[in-house]
């Protein structure tokens, strides 16, 4: 399918994967609203040539107002969403307040599909339309102290699921990317959560925190099989340009293993496997 100007709304295009998504979108032919929370980040993104829109998924006055705008411009309504905005949290189960996890929430899965039921009527309109969700490995494997945003999203993809079989016949497909290790903020961003909502001080699990921040956070080198975030950028290219999308689009080598190995490992086995990714 050729992009012919369709436009793509692209959410948290600040930095990292939703910025060089909406690169490459734009070089191939397609028309992007790319949006970002900061007035700095949206000056940015004017100055690089986009349609730049305000949202905050965490308020729901920012994102009725973007989806208002968003239909203004594309005179009722994006042909395509990817919705890649979303921040991650450090903490054990145990660590988490009801307002982490709110917040958590709020960001990954409450704002998320507001939006896109805000955009949904006009592609249900069309006839025509794609919405690509930007997920995570932690969409279908648990890892220790990532409780928060792993819970959002198995959350985001349970819904998307859902959301894919009630939208069967109606020309609009929904598919799920599944990134494993990207390189991003997004470590340096899920340490600021973890330091706004986790008291480390107080928690049984200070030693392995001071461990985490020092190996995963403090450290400059990426995890192992980091890939770039233009790997995300072709997997969301193939689910808006193909006839029959797929549902997942598993991007690195650790997320198509782990797909692998919770589907064929014991459960006794993959546990052990998983505590010591950590």
């Amino acid at each position: 399918m050729k992009p012919g100007g369709r436009a793509v709304l692209v959410t948290g295009c600040s930095s990292g994967i939703g910025r060089v998504a909406a690169r490459m979108l734009r070089e191939r032919g397609y028309r992007v609203l790319a949006t970002a929370r900061k007035a700095d980040d949206l000056a940015a993104l004017a100055a690089d040539g986009f349609e730049a829109l305000a949202l905050d998924l965490a308020d729901p006055d920012s994102v009725a107002a973007c989806a208002g705008e968003a239909a203004e411009r594309t005179n009722g309504g994006p042909w395509g969403l990817f919705n890649n905005a979303g921040f991650g949290m450090v903490g054990a189960v145990e660590d988490l307040s009801r307002d982490a996890l709110r917040a958590q929430f709020e960001v990954n899965l409450f704002g998320t599909m507001d939006l896109t039921v805000r955009l949904l009527p006009a592609m249900r309109t069309a006839g025509t339309g794609r919405i690509v969700m930007n997920s995570s490995v932690l969409g279908y494997v648990a890892l220790p102290y990532r409780g928060a945003y792993t819970a959002s999203k198995h959350a985001l993809e349970g819904i998307t699921d859902t959301l894919r079989l009630e939208l069967h016949g109606s020309g609009v497909h929904v598919s799920l990317i599944q990134p494993g290790p990207v390189s991003s903020r997004f470590r340096k961003n899920a340490l600021a959560a973890f330091a706004r909502h986790v008291n480390a001080e107080a928690s049984p699990h200070r030693e392995r925190y001071a461990r985490l921040e020092r190996r995963a956070f403090a450290s400059s080198r990426e995890p192992l099989f980091t890939r770039p975030p233009e790997a995300v950028g072709r997997a969301l290219l193939k689910a808006l340009s193909a006839r029959w999308p797929r549902q997942r689009y598993r991007v690195t080598l650790p997320a198509r293993l782990l797909w692998n190995y919770r589907n064929a490992l014991p459960e006794w086995a993959l546990d052990a496997l998983l505590r010591r990714l950590v």
